[in-house]
């Protein structure tokens, strides 16, 4: 039997969430948005139509654990720059990790499949991100929680689809063919999804340039 990621005394009776209802596809989009840019509302539609998402959750957090959190905005003020570039009543900007009292995912998706057990709920993360997937705490315990999707970014297919998480997760990647059905599939499960690409990346915008890669 997977093993859980205990909850320690994260006060999850005081966590709330965007409303939600049972049997609805909600994607959930995490990162910390430091800005945000068009490449992510990019990637947050085109896995709303691709996937079929009834909801998708800008889930902005108050830090990555992998990445020095100098020069990070507020919470706060991330999530308003986040507003811009939500299109529609579907997307909802959330940043319940706060009150949740954790930065690392596999807690926030057992906390999510817990509080909401009759939901189907789909992790989304970037390329750049599978890449470095095996570096994340108990990253396979998340591939055993819930369905996720890859969204292709520039510069980062190979480096994604190469790395050791992608390859020891290999059979349990699905055709794009099927990526409507990526919600109701039992996890381990995961696509890439090849999408209209944005050469911006948050680095790069802060930095005042323009670039192909980064995070």
């Amino acid at each position: 039997m997977a093993r859980k990621i205990p909850l320690q005394s994260f006060g999850s009776l005081q966590v709330r969430t965007p409303l939600c209802f049972p049997g609805q596809r909600i994607g959930v989009m995490g990162g910390t948005f430091n800005p945000p840019h068009d490449g992510h509302r990019l990637a947050a539609e085109a896995a709303m139509k691709r996937l079929g998402l009834d909801q998708l959750w800008w889930l902005i957090t108050p830090g990555n654990p992998l990445k020095p959190q100098n020069g990070v905005a507020s919470q706060s003020g991330r999530m308003g720059l986040v507003r811009p570039f939500v299109r529609g009543p579907k997307m909802k900007i959330t940043g319940f990790e706060r009150e949740l009292g954790t930065r690392y995912t596999a807690a926030t998706l057992e906390f999510l499949k817990r509080r909401h057990p009759d939901v189907r709920f789909v992790w989304i993360m970037g390329a750049d991100n599978l890449a470095s997937f095996n570096r994340w705490q108990h990253w396979r315990r998340i591939a055993e929680i819930m369905p996720f999707a890859v969204v292709d970014r520039p510069g980062w297919r190979l480096a994604g689809l190469s790395s050791p998480a992608a390859q020891a997760l290999s059979r349990s990647r699905l055709p794009e063919s099927e990526a409507r059905s990526l919600a109701d599939r039992k996890p381990p499960a995961w696509m890439l999804l090849t999408i209209r690409l944005s050469g911006l990346s948050s680095t790069a915008l802060r930095t005042g340039k323009s670039s192909a890669g980064g995070k």
